[in-house]
């Protein structure tokens, strides 16, 4: 029995090679667009969940009222971590996290940086961090041990052997490795090569035990079967308690396992995060594979005609309506099992641009019995759901109407077929219409004025000797005629670091919790990076012996401060600091969202982490860069040269937004192309049953344009309904989506019509050629027989 299904399958496969080419393509585009969405959302959905104690690891989380808005954040207190571990019987281990540090790393003559934390010893065994080296139990225990990942154990000592040697660090400190990890895998929220004891961090004086200072995250691991509710209430004052009068900030537990996915609070409560991406690609995943599959359906049913001879003889024969299902279901199967095997081909092909694109490292797990499991599912789950329609809808012909010739519906206002054409492209339409919004989006914020000037800025991360030379080097800059401007600063300025609702000024109400960004800069800041004085001047230490304790803040600090006459007013933070200057508002943070207060303060705060530099015009930018190098590396040897354009680094702002936009125009594309490749399909089967009236039409006079038009004008009105169809759904989702934003673009109502001419040039030129080629076609061959 299966012999002869089999034999029947390929034989029809054979019989019409073209409409098994179209169908396996459509299929095998789909299947594979759709299965590298799926891996990137199974990595997605185990992000930071695979950890064995996952059930019972928390992050630590503030929340407090600001503006009438209940906020929350995660950076806490130092002393926080300590704290709950002695103060409440529920937490069986603790650890602070730092925000990561790019330190370098000594061997001998090789000297290299590395990006990695300061944790507490808990941190390894409460994250089942696996070991290829060492005790994770006591790896950390020393202040003068490291424990790092197996790459960078390669990148420092090669094939040999690392356990137990020496390493420097930041160019002054030994350390001594106590364990290799394995590199971490893709799917986690930590990144660091190296971890340091947090213990290093106070022998260094770099600990405080300030409850006002939120500067690290903090981690728990509860013990088993914890009531949350419970513990929540215990711990939310934990902050006042030590505090003091006047502290408001309340602390909660947060599931690590929900970070990623559920990490984004509104007044106080979650609710959403990176889960809505996961959606969105989840659907679209259904829809690509759905298109594809309604291609199957559209040219299979299409040829019904051809097929329906030989299922009336097959009936008369006495064959039941279940075995003819299950033939055109193994057709279907068969179909599927080699649109999956190109499909797999073709992911393999495109997994390395995709991960490029989405900066992941997904792969194919060959080995895995699992996933060859899934994949045989998937092609099945596929081929059924394909053959599906076309298997019930063949095999309930009549044999009777068929043998006549009487079982076609012939002009039906609604059919199957045109159904799914009109839901094909509606998922086509909508993805257009959101790929134009999400480019919109994107161009809408860069096109955002960012209060200062891009070009020809570069910074340089302050480590080693450079703050000890700053002056050597930046005298021999502008000696050289490399820098017009040398500024250093506390962050970056497309970054910040610091921010505070300390700040105190005339007429603040004591309930004002305004944040205000900190910014240290020791003079020149404002001519460097270009920014636009508004009201005032730049700090100059140089002419103003006071700037020291000068300040200059934006427009928006200008507002939220209430100043008319902001020039001369006083600012109190950890002394008195006197306004100079206002510039106009400049993007620091993200550049879809409102700029908050900034204050610019004098180098009485003597806090710097960078250098910026202003290229001089007169030098090309290659012959700037070589000079810049060669000075730094006089000043300060023992260190590699590393900086950055400020214009690249501001670009990344844009990356998840251009991922997005890149992502769903692609998938818009692949969901145009099986779409056409159906309606190719479609268009061909047309112009082949309607060969003797086209060959009527042309005998009696009617013309090449005439006969198009005629052959075009149904596949049109059924774009044109999706069309109808789609703006809604996708002005919703769009709308949904940009809601996000609170600087964003307006939904134009062009970006409609662009969509819908765009999917009816298409259909149209897909059509045409088949449509023309019928009307060029010799009647006479066609009426040959009448």
């Amino acid at each position: 029995m299966f012999k002869s299904i089999l034999k029947t399958g390929l034989r029809n496969l054979w019989k019409s090679r073209g409409f098994s080419l179209l169908n396996i393509c459509g299929l095998a585009i789909g299947m594979a667009s759709a299965m590298i969405i799926l891996l990137w959302v199974q990595n997605e959905l185990s992000f930071d969940r695979y950890y064995p104690k996952i059930a019972n690891l928390y992050q630590m989380w503030n929340r407090d009222k600001w503006d009438n808005n209940l906020e929350c954040w995660n950076s806490t207190p130092k002393i926080m971590a300590p704290s709950l571990k002695l103060e409440f019987p529920e937490v069986e281990k603790a650890t602070r996290v730092n925000w990561n540090q790019n330190l370098l790393f000594n061997i001998g003559e090789k000297n290299l940086y590395s990006e990695g934390t300061m944790v507490d010893p808990d941190f390894l065994t409460m994250f089942s961090w696996p070991f290829e080296k060492g005790n994770p139990n006591t790896a950390l225990n020393n202040p003068t041990s490291i424990v790092i990942t197996n790459k960078l154990a390669k990148k420092l000592f090669g094939n040999g052997e690392a356990m137990g040697k020496i390493v420097k660090v930041d160019n002054k400190d030994n350390f001594t490795v106590s364990g290799v990890m394995k590199d971490l895998p893709n799917n986690t929220g930590f990144s660091f090569e190296y971890l340091l004891p947090w213990s290093y961090m106070a022998a260094h004086g770099n600990m405080d035990s300030s409850w006002g200072n939120n500067s690290t995250r903090t981690y728990v691991q509860l013990k088993p079967n914890t009531n949350i509710t419970a513990l929540n209430a215990k711990i939310k004052n934990v902050t006042k308690k030590h505090s003091g009068e006047g502290q408001t900030t309340e602390v909660f537990v947060y599931p690590v396992s929900e970070l990623r996915l559920h990490g984004q609070f509104t007044n106080g409560v979650p609710t959403g995060g990176r889960i809505e991406m996961v959606r969105v690609f989840v659907i679209i995943a259904i829809f690509i594979l759905l298109i594809a599959c309604i291609n199957f359906m559209n040219l299979s049913t299409a040829r019904s005609e051809k097929r329906a001879k030989e299922v009336g003889i097959r009936k008369v024969s006495g064959a039941l309506k279940g075995s003819l299902i299950s033939q055109f279901l193994f057709e279907s199967v068969m179909i599927s099992f080699i649109a999956g095997l190109f499909a797999l081909l073709i992911v393999q092909l495109c997994i390395p641009s995709f991960n490029t694109l989405t900066r992941k490292e997904l792969s194919i797990a060959y080995s895995d019995i699992y996933f060859w499991l899934a994949f045989f599912g998937f092609i099945l789950f596929t081929g059924i759901l394909a053959g599906s329609y076309p298997a019930f809808f063949l095999s309930s012909f009549r044999p009777v109407a068929v043998l006549k010739g009487s079982f076609k519906k012939v002009n039906a206002l609604i059919t199957p077929r045109k159904v799914l054409v009109v839901l094909q492209f509606t998922f086509a339409i909508i993805l257009i219409i959101c790929t134009i919004i999400i480019q919109q989006q994107i161009q809408f914020a860069q096109d955002r004025e960012n209060g200062y000037d891009k070009s020809n800025l570069v910074f340089v991360s302050m480590a080693g000797d450079i703050e000890k030379n700053y002056k050597l080097i930046r005298d021999e800059l502008y000696r050289d005629k490399i820098a017009v401007s040398v500024s250093k600063t506390s962050s970056p300025i497309t970054d910040s670091w610091s921010n505070t609702w300390g700040f105190q000024w005339e007429g603040k109400s004591k309930t004002d919790k305004t944040i205000v960004n900190v910014y240290v800069s020791d003079g020149d800041m404002v001519k460097t990076s270009g920014m636009k004085i508004i009201e005032g001047r730049d700090i100059n230490t140089t002419n103003f012996l006071t700037d020291s304790f000068a300040a200059v803040i934006n427009e928006a600090a200008v507002k939220a401060m209430g100043f008319k006459n902001p020039i001369g007013q006083n600012l109190r933070y950890d002394t008195n600091y006197h306004v100079v200057g206002v510039v106009k508002d400049f993007i620091m943070e993200s550049p879809y969202e409102p700029i908050r207060p900034i204050v610019i303060l004098g180098p009485h705060q003597q806090y710097y982490n960078t250098v910026h530099i202003k290229f001089s015009k007169e030098n090309a930018t290659a012959k700037n860069i070589a000079g810049m190098e060669k000075i730094f590396k006089q000043y300060n040897p023992q260190y590699p040269f590393e900086y950055k354009f400020v214009d690249e680094v501001y670009a990344e702002k844009f990356v998840n937004e251009r991922v997005t936009g890149s992502l769903a125009g692609w998938f818009s594309f692949l969901t145009i192309f099986i779409s056409c490749l159906g309606l190719f399909g479609l268009a061909t089967y047309m112009a082949q049953n309607r060969i003797k009236e086209i060959g009527v039409r042309k005998v009696l006079g009617a013309s090449v344009t005439n006969i198009t038009a005629l052959l075009s004008k149904d596949f049109l009105k059924l774009v044109v309904l999706s069309l109808v169809i789609a703006s809604p759904v996708a002005w919703f989702a769009m709308y949904k989506w940009l809601a996000g934003f609170t600087y964003r673009t307006p939904i134009n109502w062009w970006v409609f019509i662009m969509a819908g001419f765009l999917a009816v040039l298409i259909a149209v030129m897909t059509v045409s050629y088949q449509a023309i080629r019928a009307a060029l076609s010799n009647p006479a061959k066609s009426l040959r027989t009448e």
